[in-house]
């Protein structure tokens, strides 16, 4: 049987590089992953038709909304834990990992419950049109059973990955996309249940995952959460609200900025709607790649922050944003050049794959500024800096591009549409610069420079 390794050891001493790219692989598979669940559903649902696919493009803001509420509790409960693991202060970290939990879970059940009280108008007003609005209602009001499950996987799933067990994470995060992508075309074209299928294929993937992920997690020296740790205080919740609330913004801000963009596509047809989801799915499928390698920094940064150690924070800060850096302009290039195929891989029809295709171009031209916007949010919110972490997670998805989505069309049309995107992250990028040199600057050296460099 293998030995269990001793993280703090491991992550306060090992090469940056190594410390970083052992704790990022499975992380960003957790995260592709993660991004396979709505990607699948997305594909096989497109099969159906363009109304079908527009409704998982708009019913995939609420799910973003229900995803916020997960990682706030998860990385607010997590980043406390590493720093209390990296302090030596375990009782405290086995404390927290039950508070956020059951948080999370009660949480998600009151989501689901409000969602489903206002269906009809809220489908309405997150930009459905009349054809859409009865297949967003249906798919919508099936997924919303899973969103305790939902919560309650992101939040075992980041306490878990802050402890340095992203390994055992990714087992139950990848049985349930394995499970999903089964399910879905058994569900949806073999049973015949269509859209209803996309969705009942999800919830019970969920749940499945979600079982896993509570059993894996006092795996591997990890921290299980029990109800009888149950002990919330004020000052958790203090901690939870400061370590979590820039996720909260950073995924709540995403949901809105969808919402937003489905209310400005609904202007230009169903097709335009159809095309930015699209557009939004193959983006986001390429980007959890750097947030995935963002969260393997995170542990390293929470344990070394805890301990000390600054000059590894930044070595790992560093070499995290060159290595997404590079991977993304590999990306972009492919994106600009193939960009009407990647479209129709999902819906080939003339409208959608217009539109589309000059969305994926416009967002590719600024994809390689996306590594330093999200690594200068995780570093913040890791080190226990809530203010500049709130602004820069409000930057890309809230502070520029929800104005922009408004303003850019009326002055541009489709094309202000399809820019708006880009533009808000040339503004991102800025602010975020401006916030991780400063927060590099006060940090300091350290208390040891010992295991600091990779080599």
């Amino acid at each position: 049987m293998r030995p269990t390794r001793d993280n703090y050891r491991y992550l306060t001493s090992a090469p940056v590089e190594r410390v970083v790219l052992t704790m990022a692989v499975p992380t960003i598979v957790s995260m592709l992953v993660t991004a396979l669940y709505s990607l699948a559903d997305t594909y096989f649902v497109s099969r159906l038709n363009t109304q079908s696919t527009a409704a998982v493009g708009i019913v995939f803001s609420v799910m973003s909304m229900v995803q916020a509420v997960g990682f706030f509790f998860g990385h607010g409960s997590g980043n406390y834990m590493s720093r209390q693991l990296g302090a030596r202060h375990r009782d405290k970290a086995l404390t927290m990992s039950a508070v956020g939990l059951v948080c999370s879970f009660v949480s998600g059940v009151a989501v689901a419950l409000g969602v489903h009280a206002f269906l009809s108008p809220l489908s309405a007003a997150l930009g459905s049109t009349a054809t859409i609005q009865p297949y967003t209602e249906e798919y919508l009001g099936l997924l919303l059973w899973g969103a305790p499950l939902l919560t309650s996987s992101l939040t075992l799933n980041n306490q878990m990955r802050l402890q340095g067990n992203a390994g055992y994470a990714l087992v139950g995060i990848l049985t349930g996309a394995v499970l999903n992508l089964l399910l879905d075309p058994l569900f949806i074209f073999a049973l015949g249940l269509g859209l209803r299928g996309a969705a009942l294929a999800t919830v019970l993937s969920q749940a499945v995952s979600c079982v896993l992920l509570w059993y894996m997690s006092g795996r591997g020296g990890g921290l299980r959460p029990r109800l009888g740790q149950f002990r919330p205080s004020w000052q958790l919740a203090r901690e939870i609200c400061n370590g979590g609330t820039p996720s909260l913004l950073r995924q709540g801000l995403s949901g809105l900025s969808v919402m937003a963009l489905n209310v400005a596509a609904s202007q230009f047809g169903d097709g335009a709607i159809a095309g930015m989801s699209v557009v939004s799915r193959v983006c986001w499928m390429v980007f959890a790649a750097v947030v995935g390698l963002g969260q393997g920094f995170q542990p390293l940064c929470g344990f070394c922050y805890g301990a000390g150690l600054y000059d590894r924070v930044k070595a790992g800060f560093f070499f995290s944003v060159r290595l997404g850096t590079y991977f993304l302009l590999a990306c972009s290039l492919v994106g600009v050049i193939f960009a009407p195929g990647l479209i129709r891989l999902f819906r080939d029809e003339a409208s959608v794959v217009s539109v589309g295709a000059a969305a994926l171009r416009w967002q590719m031209l600024t994809f390689v500024l996306l590594p330093t916007i999200g690594l200068t949010n995780m570093f913040l919110q890791t080190i226990g800096r809530p203010v500049s972490a709130n602004l820069a997670a409000a930057a890309r998805s809230g502070l520029f591009f929800i104005p922009l989505v408004f303003v850019l069309p009326s002055l541009f049309g489709l094309t202000g549409l399809v820019a708006c995107q880009a533009a808000s992250d040339v503004c991102s990028f800025v602010v975020c610069a401006l916030l991780a040199r400063r927060a590099l600057v006060k940090m300091g050296p350290g208390v040891a420079d010992s295991g600091c460099h990779s080599t």
